[in-house]
């Protein structure tokens, strides 16, 4: 039935600097905009890989929306390179690069509206890694 993750969604406060991060930083590419009814710009659309976007949606009356959102994660080839490359790019990660309980290393950092994110890398002899395989 389920094919993969299409997108995440977020409300962000500033368009702009949140495009700055995601686009900038993260490498995301700033694919395309829909407007509303009154068409006012309403989401921005990062592209992540073919078929994979994360949704931004402009913040509209100021309210963020109510959930239980715990974090992003994001897969990454070489988690020492994307450390080192997030550091150039002006952003201080929230944690050292670490093994996490699942072996797989990984890194944490948030986003200009405070959403955490965790870049991993994962290895083979992880549970993910292994579950996949099957």
């Amino acid at each position: 039935m389920l094919k993969g993750i299409s997108h995440a969604a977020f409300s962000v406060a500033d368009m702009q600097r949140s495009l700055d991060f995601y686009c900038g930083v993260l490498g995301m590419e700033d694919a395309f905009e829909t407007r509303d009814d009154q068409s006012k710009p309403w989401i921005r659309y990062l592209k992540i890989r073919p078929g994979q976007f994360l949704e931004l949606f402009y913040f509209g009356d100021g309210k963020a929306n109510e959930g239980s959102y715990s974090h992003l994660c994001l897969e990454v080839e070489d988690i020492h390179s994307a450390y080192e490359q997030i550091v150039k790019r002006g952003v201080t990660p929230d944690t050292p690069v670490r093994r996490g309980k699942d072996q797989n290393w990984q890194f944490w950092i948030h986003d200009p509206d405070g959403n955490r994110i965790e870049l991993m890398q994962m290895v083979p002899e992880s549970p993910q890694s292994r579950c996949s395989a099957l």
